[in-house]
């Protein structure tokens, strides 16, 4: 099956998340990713798996998601040898994408104006912690730090004012960062179509990460008062808020239309007499009791479980979710009929899709990403090396 990106080739020369991602939703969409890794230990990224926490499998999940549908390419950027290769691939291609620091990026010649010098069409995609200008430009930054921790979300995304503060999942916000970077390589696609040349297009973790908070930014930005949060029992709103049932799962609710379905809730919790309470009557009420009123819908939940719940909100059109485990992630109905979740091409295994569609340009089945310089000798052969050559560049040790 081939894709809307068939016939672009795309060199991967990023490391760990978010740099990767870009060229991994190129790759569903059917672009010819390439991925660049050093010979030996190849990306770190590769044995993040192994590090303590991390959920324990006998598949490199990390891998198999962000880095499938690419071919391997494993290639010594630290020899003049392995530069050469580089140019001459960078010579045909019509994307390239890195995350490598700046000052190394000038170093093994991946610098934006090494590489547009040998192909102006090139769309040359950067993408860094903090930014390619300022003090802290060169300064080294994971999602934990640079989108999680600096953009306030860290200190904002916590169950009540003096918490510790949250921490991330792994990948938590590359992933988002990444499809920015995507978005940013399509436009200068878009205008090289215009043009005929390429561009220098970037993202950084701290851009991202303050345009996700950025509700809470612009308030910042506004002069804005900010209210400590309370704990759950204690929330502003009532009808907004998770409770736990029976069985311990938990649902959140979000009735931003109050008016019409507080009365709905009441009845599905068996506390019709709720509504007509002079301390529930109106949103004012409920706002001033609002601790009241958790108390008394607490109780209320606790007695069903949360697939009963539910079934009787879903029948009533109360806006609700569940707060899904990740075994329930995993075997989520409506997730596999809408290919949120979908399977490598020939196994059983499952992937997380890229989250967006266009009609009529199907995606490619997804493959197993590479070994570490599976491809070597299919990719230099398509650049014009022969067999001599090739040895050659085996012996110099260019590649691995």
């Amino acid at each position: 099956m081939t894709g809307i990106l068939e016939g672009l080739k795309v060199i991967d020369c990023g490391s760990f998340i978010a740099a990767a991602i870009a060229g991994t939703v190129m790759a569903d969409f059917g672009a010819d990713v390439i991925k660049v890794e050093p010979p030996g230990t190849g990306d770190a990224y590769r044995h993040v798996t192994r590090n303590p926490g991390m959920p324990k499998s006998e598949h490199n999940y990390g891998w198999l998601l962000d880095n499938r549908s690419k071919r391997g390419l494993a290639l010594n950027l630290a020899s003049p040898a392995g530069q050469d290769v580089l140019h001459n691939l960078v010579k045909g291609a019509d994307v390239f994408i890195t995350n490598q620091p700046l000052a190394v990026r000038k170093k093994l010649r991946t610098d934006y104006e090494t590489l547009s010098a040998l192909n102006d069409r090139l769309v040359y995609a950067s993408f860094t912690g903090y930014g390619e200008t300022g003090d802290e430009s060169g300064k080294p930054g994971f999602d934990l730090t640079a989108y999680w921790a600096r953009s306030g979300l860290m200190d904002q995304v916590v169950p009540h004012a003096g918490a510790t503060p949250a921490r991330a999942l792994s990948g938590m916000g590359d992933h988002p960062s990444g499809v920015s970077l995507f978005s940013a390589i399509m436009l200068a696609l878009y205008q090289r179509e215009r043009t005929g040349r390429g561009a220098h297009v970037g993202s950084s973790l701290i851009a991202n990460g303050v345009w996700a908070n950025g509700v809470w930014a612009q308030a910042a930005l506004c002069g804005a008062a900010f209210q400590p949060r309370p704990p759950r029992e204690q929330s502003f709103n009532a009808l907004s808020c998770y409770y736990r049932c029976r069985d311990g799962g938990w649902l959140l609710l979000a009735l931003v239309n109050e008016d019409k379905h507080w009365p709905v809730l009441a009845k599905c919790l068996g506390r019709e007499e709720l509504p007509s309470d002079p301390r529930f009557a109106d949103r004012a009420g409920r706002s001033k009791n609002s601790t009241s009123l958790i108390a008394e819908l607490d109780a209320a939940f606790a007695t069903r479980d949360s697939g009963d719940w539910r079934a009787l909100f879903m029948a009533n059109g109360l806006v609700f979710e569940a707060v899904a485990t990740m075994d329930q992630v995993a075997n989520d109905p409506q997730m596999h009929k809408t290919e949120v979740l979908l399977p490598f091409e020939g196994d059983t295994m499952l992937t997380v899709n890229s989250p967006f569609f266009v009609t009529g340009a199907n995606k490619v089945t997804p493959r197993k990403p590479p070994e570490l310089g599976q491809h070597n000798e299919q990719i230099l052969r398509e650049a014009g090396y022969d067999a001599a050559a090739i040895a050659q560049l085996r012996e110099s040790k260019a590649f691995g």
